[in-house]
């Protein structure tokens, strides 16, 4: 969670600019109310202490599992969540919890500092939805209502994003800013809490013509890295730091003001509708941000590892539409979209989805939080996923994801009221218990076929899905093919003169697209020759 510096221009070769790292604010926030402490230190102090003191026997103040759940007074269901998802932000791959395996966690020790910095963000609230300036240009995207509204309006995930007006996820800008913010707003207790210890904080860069922050301050810059570190007051790091971040929060509103303005930068962040991530990599070749996929409508969107420049994705306020995104990928967030079918090909780290309704989600992801979502279905691997594509077993090579790591059926439901998040908080409701996560009905399990686009170009070496499927969902498949192939066969050996047999296929295909549009696989509308030979009669 180490803040990293960009050089300046040279008409302000004096400034130095700090960005926040954005994965622990996307990504790290878990919404238990116990793990959130408001009033910082007074709590916090304490509990580090505690935690500091369960650590005697670790050389580097690493604590496990146990100690986790009983010093915090959790669960170690949630104990377990909480490191896992440490795990998932931290920016060093050499950390031991990074550098585990998934199944490794109840085994693997955790650094007390980067423990107490992850608790203390947990006080962080996201920021609102922001008003989109064009709002009738959207308005026949807009997703329908659902046929549950009457009965439970008060939690529907895209309501909160309607409220009276057309809201969208903020800009990036708008992000960062309120990420430094908090930052600003806090620093000084989070600096009190680690101020002991600041010196085993990890230093990767994020990106090109970035710096670590050690390296960019005056204070570390001729440490001899054989040396134990020299101490440096708590207080002038907190001067050096804000000062810093005061002049990048003015970056950014001048950098929005001139967007505004109508005079777009190389350092712009935002992105327009429609082919997003190619306008924003155009943009900004070394953007921090993540690559935005926005407002598809009725429509199919596929983008390939070679479209890809950064290893992060956001799909935000899609409708009725099938999006590929065939890549390796660290992060991923879907939010706000309906009616759509979203592939993600391997992600290394975590998943997002919020605020979705009838959506159907296919990913081979290590991790996926769900919050706000509702009519939604997710087909995940390791089991029981239901897709591949030629280079998916090359890009979960590149992620690090195994497919026999199995977890998939035991999801953790943590309450219906997301206290990071001010669109989860309507009048009237409370906290009650989260309806949990069912699974599919193995007689709904169907195959997802992902059309061919890269033929005529190197393939990869994936041949069929590589994860094993349950033996019920199995059994369901092998059945479901039999069933086929016997109707098949029945239907040839159907002695019907020429006049019936048009009559019997105009028939089976209206009942297909009938099934079509009533399930929403609008993606088998990408008919193969395979397809077509699967539901012809002939």
């Amino acid at each position: 969670m180490t803040d990293c510096t960009e050089p300046s221009t040279p008409s302000t070769s004096s400034t130095l600019y700090i960005h926040s790292r954005r994965e622990p604010f996307e990504h790290g926030l878990i919404p238990i109310p116990k793990l959130i402490f408001t009033d910082g230190v007074q709590t916090l102090g304490p509990l580090k202490d505690k935690l500091i003191q369960r650590s005697t026997q670790s050389p580097n103040r690493r604590v496990d599992l146990l100690a986790v759940s009983e010093i915090l007074q959790i669960s170690p269901d949630h104990a377990r969540l909480v490191i896992d998802t440490l795990s998932t932000v931290l920016d060093t791959n050499s950390d031991p919890l990074v550098a585990g395996e998934l199944s490794e966690v109840d085994s693997v020790d955790v650094d007390v500092c980067d423990l107490v910095l992850f608790l203390y963000i947990q006080s962080y609230k996201r920021l609102l939805p922001r008003t989109h300036k064009d709002s009738a240009s959207v308005a026949d995207v807009w997703p329908s209502t659902s046929a549950f509204d009457g009965y439970l309006s008060a939690l529907s995930p895209l309501q909160f994003v309607r409220s009276n007006s057309r809201r969208f996820m903020p800009s990036q800008a708008d992000e960062e800013a309120h990420q430094l913010s908090y930052l600003q707003k806090h620093l000084a207790n989070i600096l009190s809490l680690l101020a002991d210890s600041v010196e085993g904080e990890g230093e990767e860069s994020l990106g090109p013509e970035r710096i670590p922050l050690s390296l960019a301050t005056p204070f570390f810059a001729n440490t001899d890295p054989d040396m134990p570190a020299a101490p440096v007051p708590a207080t002038q790091v907190l001067d050096w730091l804000l000062q810093n971040i005061t002049s990048t929060l003015e970056n950014i509103s001048e950098r929005v003001s001139a967007k505004e303005n109508g005079l777009p930068s190389a350092s712009d962040q935002d992105v327009p509708m429609g082919d997003s991530c190619g306008s924003f990599m155009k943009a900004s070749a070394t953007a921090r941000g993540p690559c935005f996929i926005e407002g598809i409508s009725k429509s199919s969107y596929l983008k390939q590892a070679s479209d890809l420049h950064e290893s992060s994705v956001k799909v935000v306020n899609c409708h009725d539409s099938v999006i590929y995104i065939l890549a390796p990928l660290r992060y991923a967030t879907i939010y706000g979209c309906s009616d759509a079918t979203i592939v993600l090909g391997a992600v290394g780290k975590a998943v997002r989805v919020e605020h979705c309704e009838r959506v159907h989600v296919i990913t081979a992801a290590k991790r996926i939080c769900i919050a706000n979502c509702r009519e939604c279905a997710f087909f995940l691997g390791v089991a029981p996923y239901n897709t591949f594509y030629s280079h998916l077993e090359e890009h979960m090579n590149q992620v690090g994801i195994q497919a026999t790591i199995n977890r998939w059926d035991d999801p953790v439901p943590l309450g219906v009221v997301d206290p990071h998040d001010s669109l989860s908080h309507p009048a009237g409701v409370s906290d009650v218990k989260a309806e949990s996560a069912t699974c599919l009905d193995p007689d709904q399990f169907t195959n997802f076929l992902i059309p061919n686009w890269f033929e005529g170009e190197s393939s990869g070496s994936t041949k069929d899905n590589p994860f094993p499927l349950p033996d019920a969902y199995m059994s369901s498949q092998r059945r479901n093919n039999h069933n086929l192939g016997a109707i098949k066969q029945n239907l040839r050996e159907t002695q019907l003169e020429d006049s019936r047999k048009h009559e019997l296929a105009s028939a089976l295909h209206v009942y297909f697209k009938d099934w079509l549009y009533g399930f929403r696989n609008l993606s088998i509308l990408l008919f193969t020759r395979k397809t077509q030979e699967a539901i012809g009669i002939l």
